[in-house]
C-alpha cells in the first residue's frame, strides 16, 4: 500500500522553472539567500493568481507547477494564512528543502502557463 499524499502547487518564474527541469522534474532549487521560506500552496487559483499576477510582471512569463508531497511529512509543518483563508501554503525553511524534494511522489507537473 503506498503513503498517502497531499497535492501541492508551486507558482514559478522561467528561471525557477528550468532549474525543475535540470532535476527530470523531480525537485525544487535550494532557495537563494533572500528566500529563507519555500512556499508550496494548497490551492490551484491561489497558484493561478501568483504566478499571473506577480511572476509575469517580474519576469514575462509565469507558470503553475503542480506535485504530490508524503502526508506524513507535511504533517511536521502548520499551514499558513498569507493574507486571506483563500490563501493557504506551508512555509518551508530553506535548511528544508533536501528533505522535502525527498518527499515528492512522482514528478512536478507544470499545469498552467502565463505570459
Amino acid at each position: 500500500m503506498s503513503e498517502p499524499t497531499i497535492t501541492l502547487w508551486r507558482p514559478v518564474g522561467p528561471k525557477e522553472l528550468e532549474l525543475i527541469q535540470h532535476t527530470d522534474m523531480k525537485a525544487f532549487p535550494p532557495r537563494l539567500p533572500e528566500q529563507p521560506i519555500f512556499y508550496p500552496v494548497l490551492s490551484e487559483d491561489y497558484a493561478i493568481k501568483i504566478a499571473r499576477d506577480w511572476n509575469v510582471p517580474e519576469s514575462g512569463s509565469g507558470f503553475v507547477t503542480r506535485f504530490e508531497v508524503k502526508t506524513r511529512y507535511l504533517s511536521r509543518y502548520a499551514v499558513q494564512e498569507a493574507g486571506g483563508r483563500a490563501h493557504l501554503e506551508y512555509w518551508i525553511p530553506a535548511e528544508d528543502m533536501d528533505a522535502f524534494n525527498a518527499a515528492i511522489v512522482g514528478r512536478i507537473e507544470v499545469v498552467r502557463e502565463f505570459r
